[in-house]
């Protein structure tokens, strides 16, 4: 999950945020596009300002794309989270997997359909403009129309985290019946395209020294790391089954006034627990943020008496606010869970803490089921009558 976006409000109910890297694509696409116009038709303000709207309508065609994901897999019963751009591309962000292997084919495809129909009606606007005026707009339009093209052509290739790897998922899911085995084909599809984009943008760097290798080179990267990202989630989700956040969680768990000083903090009673990393709530005990031991260690004594809670503790990621009645899999293959230092809050339907999970409880959870006991034992343990 993306974090540190800029949210940029709801399309069709969906909420659609960019991440501070999508301004480096914006740049970066401005700049080879002006180039590009500028060696055709003279190196102007004019020239510049049409390859800038290139960008953006790029840019704008590809939220069209994940939007297209997102509003099938909401018609297809499928919880969105949110759509977000960033460095290299855009990402759908889905609360849960498809329910059926044709549920799932329908998401893969709309991104791919969408950008190829966005291309070919681009592309004709583009030929119709060419035929009415000269000058850098038609040109920039035929670009436009290519890249969309060359898009939906690019996300059918058959490697997970890509549309294609989605598609080679669902295609073999509906044929074995076996989702997990489905996904770990595709994410080791994925592995091995993105190897090979490594290798080849390396190549085209070292033997032809154009500098699109270092780009593809960035996409094999990504495609390589996200489907080592699916492969441990997949197994996860194969661990844990249908295991929810409320079997793990810790009930009424302690936590932390946001409005409290670290001087209060520090003379609470919660000095004198085990635990080690707390969720910090606002008044109305809804979890805002979470502050670890560590995070302390670095205030100088005499600021404690004037430094809130909520100066010092860590934003809550929306991702770690979740129903208990998640399941467990799912929203630990969204949250970074580092010992010690995160949870996962768990509220009620108005926001209220009920529980928290931390990364010991996910490790615990993880090993007894993989030992066939249940994840939380029913009762306390009570050790056998050893008395003679």
């Amino acid at each position: 999950m993306l974090r540190a976006t800029i949210p940029l409000g709801r399309v069709a109910g969906i909420r659609v945020g960019a991440h501070w890297s999508t301004l480096v694509t914006l740049g970066l696409f401005t700049y080879l596009l002006g180039r590009s116009l500028a060696d055709t038709h003279g190196n102007s303000v004019a020239v510049w300002l049409v390859a800038a709207a290139g960008a953006v309508g790029l840019l704008a065609t590809l939220l069209g794309h994940e939007l297209a994901h997102s509003i099938v897999a909401r018609r297809r019963g499928t919880r969105v989270e949110r759509v977000v751009l960033w460095l290299l591309g855009g990402v759908s962000e889905l609360g849960e997997e498809p329910k059926d292997p044709r549920s799932d084919l329908r998401i893969a495809l709309a991104g791919p359909v969408t950008s190829l129909g966005i291309g070919i009606i681009v592309l004709v606007v583009a030929n119709l403009v060419g035929s009415l005026v000269s000058g850098p707009v038609p040109d920039m339009l035929g670009w436009l129309g290519a890249m969309n093209i060359l898009l939906a052509v690019f996300n059918l290739l058959p490697g997970a985290p890509l549309d294609g790897g989605r598609v080679l998922r669902a295609l073999i899911w509906r044929h074995t019946g076996d989702q997990l085995r489905a996904t770990t084909m595709a994410a080791q599809s994925g592995r091995i395209l993105g190897l090979g984009l490594l290798i080849l943008g390396g190549a085209e760097m070292l033997l032809v020294g154009n500098g699109g290798g270092l780009w593809l080179m960035l996409l094999g990267w990504f495609l390589y790391s996200a489907a080592n990202v699916e492969l441990a989630a997949a197994g996860l989700r194969h661990r844990l089954g249908d295991t929810r956040i409320r079997d793990v969680m810790t009930e009424h768990p302690l936590s932390i006034p946001a409005a409290w000083s670290i001087e209060d903090l520090l003379h609470s009673q919660i000095v004198h627990t085990d635990h080690r990393v707390f969720p910090v709530t606002d008044p109305a005990d809804r979890p805002i943020a979470v502050l670890a031991w560590s995070d302390l260690t670095a205030l100088p004594a005499a600021a404690r008496a004037t430094t809130a809670v909520r100066t010092v503790a860590r934003p809550l990621p929306p991702t770690a606010r979740v129903s208990g009645d998640e399941l467990l899999s799912a929203v630990a293959a969204k949250v970074v869970l580092r010992p010690d230092f995160d949870v996962i809050t768990a509220i009620d339907p108005h926001g209220r803490l009920i529980g928290v999970v931390t990364a010991t409880d996910l490790t615990l959870a993880v090993q007894r089921s993989a030992l066939g006991l249940p994840v939380r034992r029913s009762e306390r343990f009570r050790p056998p009558n050893t008395a003679p």
